[in-house]
């Protein structure tokens, strides 16, 4: 299916991957939102697992291996043209997980990555809805580190 003016909806999939207290940001190179920093993630194939297209998508943009701890929230992203036609739809399932192996690389489409802070996150200028997300997701894999301390 063409994600440009798609027939219908697309399912896709973010990550919010952790590293200690980090989170993995890339900086798109395509549209929808080239040039912005957002969380690594695309679509999903046919035949594919929500969690398997992840950890697909979060290798191949930036070469690493993921666990994954769970789904964070659905997210909706519609953008219009001038013309107020749907340029781009697409459903997102955002799940938290962290770093297994590897260092971050740029590849597909993508220009940069990086795990950084929240804070340097807010520098870059993540959209707030990203910001939300991981705020959602920190505190998910931190109630979740409890449980597991007890």
């Amino acid at each position: 299916m063409k994600r440009e003016y798609p027939e219908r909806p697309i399912v896709a999939v973010g990550g919010i991957i952790f590293h200690e207290e980090t989170v993995l940001l890339v900086k798109r190179n395509r549209e929808p939102a080239m040039g912005q920093w957002s969380l690594p993630g695309g679509a999903v194939e046919l035949g594919e697992s929500l969690e398997e297209a992840l950890k697909r998508e979060v290798h191949e943009e930036v070469s690493i291996k993921i666990g994954i701890g769970g789904l964070v929230t659905l997210v909706e992203r519609v953008v219009h043209d001038p013309k107020r036609r749907v340029r781009f739809h697409y459903v997102i399932a955002d799940y938290w997980g962290w770093k297994v192996s590897g260092q971050p690389h740029p590849a597909s489409d993508i220009s940069d990555a990086r795990f950084v802070t929240l804070k340097e996150a807010r520098k870059l200028g993540i959209h707030r809805e990203v910001e939300a997300t991981i705020a959602m997701a920190m505190k998910m894999r931190d109630e979740k580190t409890e449980v597991d301390r007890d």
